[in-house]
């Protein structure tokens, strides 16, 4: 059942279904609790599942303020007071995942898994850089030479161009969140998560490959990680029986039996 509630500021957006231990779902970047579903029809035989709208997608209301995975982490810690519940089990894809592992290194968790997930911070060449630098000196000295509309309708041009999809989806405050988001590297608390983690992974993954993957089962203290042949971001769609059979096993323990 699609429910609402007003915390941190914003509207969240949330989808319950199920019985049993909680579970939080939450998707990636551009998406909504829809892409996720099929997890969530997995595990709500066996689980009460949370299936979450990060504000700026979905029903859930954008932020009212350039956000980081901080700001998300205390939405769900408020989400989580809120509710009620007591160690819950996180399943994070890409930008859940995010979320999911600074939640995980503060907060008393009983599971996490964590789906293709973001998180470390992309190594990038120094041609990169040189280029991000060239364009910070180009949008001061363009409005100079040109005014400051035909500046600004140029730099966009060129983002456009220049730009990832998901930057070109977006613009205003959830562009900005964007900018932020991923380039926050969150290696430097993966030590801290106390409960066991279930790296799954597509081995095609060219958003957050499988070296990132490699990283985070090295520094988490008690992480496993699979990975799928044929299988790229969204791995739990490209290969969705294998998807389903591994978190069934690693999820197995934790269902409350039947009266």
């Amino acid at each position: 059942m699609l429910q609402t509630k007003n915390l941190c500021g914003v509207t969240l957006q949330y989808n319950i279904v199920g019985d049993g231990y909680p579970v939080i779902l939450m998707h990636g970047w551009g998406c909504d609790h829809t892409t996720v579903a099929s997890i969530e029809r997995l595990l709500s035989p066996n689980f009460k599942v949370y299936n979450l709208d990060f504000p700026g997608f979905g029903g859930s209301s954008i932020p009212p303020a350039i956000w980081g995975v901080e700001e998300y982490t205390r939405l769900l810690e408020a989400f989580v007071k809120e509710e009620g519940l007591e160690r819950p089990i996180l399943i994070g894809h890409s930008f859940g995942g995010r979320v999911s592992i600074l939640y995980a290194s503060r907060n008393a968790t009983r599971k996490v898994i964590l789906v293709d997930a973001a998180g470390v911070k992309p190594r990038r060449p120094l041609k990169y850089y040189l280029k991000v630098y060239s364009f910070k000196l180009w949008k001061k000295l363009l409005p100079l030479c040109v005014g400051s509309k035909r500046a600004g309708e140029i730099i966009e041009s060129y983002r456009r161009k220049a730009g990832s999809a998901d930057y070109n989806a977006i613009d205003g405050t959830m562009r900005d969140i964007l900018v932020k988001v991923v380039n926050e590297d969150l290696k430097a608390v993966m030590p801290r998560i106390q409960c066991p983690v279930l790296l799954i992974w597509g081995k095609d993954d060219t958003a957050t490959p499988l070296r990132d993957a490699r990283i985070m089962e090295k520094l988490i203290p008690d992480a496993g990680l699979v990975a799928f042949e044929n299988a790229g971001h969204y791995s739990f769609l490209d290969r969705p029986y294998e998807f389903n059979a591994v978190v069934q096993n690693f999820l197995h323990d934790d269902i409350t039996p039947k009266p």
